[in-house]
């Protein structure tokens, strides 16, 4: 990799992960690979991101094969797949943000405000992670959650009576 440095971010990626120990073919090792390969693709954001998001585009960009060509066709095909996929979710949730804020305007208090920054900046959120990131109580969490719920930009995720997730219903 050394002699990489010169070589765009993504393209240092992909060799990265092509010459990825082999010796120990676990999907552990695999997925170190994948990790490092998109710690080291977020350089090309300029201070952006912290990796590139990879398994948006299917992992398209982690199964290359054949030539050293051919293999850094595939991954640059998988990271573009999967910086198109992570735009438009970023737009999704945008809309989402737009709508939860004018639906939740004639509310009172702090904490639907807040409770969109969470579902807004974490793709699930538990109550008592939601307690801690809005500063509101345990019950005006739950209560508002459960009034997200009914006005659709919430949805719970799990099924569950106890530990339950929320996500922006987006």
């Amino acid at each position: 990799m050394a002699h990489a440095q010169g070589l765009h971010p993504l393209t240092r990626a992909a060799m990265g992960l092509s010459h990825w120990p082999d010796d120990e073919p676990t999907a552990h090792a695999r997925l170190e690979g994948a990790v490092v390969a998109a710690r080291i693709a977020a350089d090309a954001t300029q201070g952006g991101a912290l990796f590139a998001p990879l398994a948006m585009g299917g992992g398209a960009a982690l199964r290359g094969g054949g030539t050293p060509g051919r293999r850094l066709r595939s991954w640059m095909d998988g990271v573009e797949d999967a910086l198109r996929a992570a735009l438009r979710m970023l737009d999704r949730v945008e809309a989402w943000e737009a709508r939860a804020v004018a639906v939740t305007a004639p509310l009172s208090g702090r904490t639907p405000a807040r409770l969109i920054t969470v579902l807004r900046d974490w793709p699930m959120a538990s109550a008592p992670m939601a307690e801690a990131l809005t500063g509101a109580s345990r019950a005006t969490v739950q209560r508002n959650l459960a009034w997200f719920e009914e006005h659709d930009l919430a949805r719970e995720v799990t099924g569950q009576g106890r530990f339950r997730f929320w996500r922006a219903a987006l």
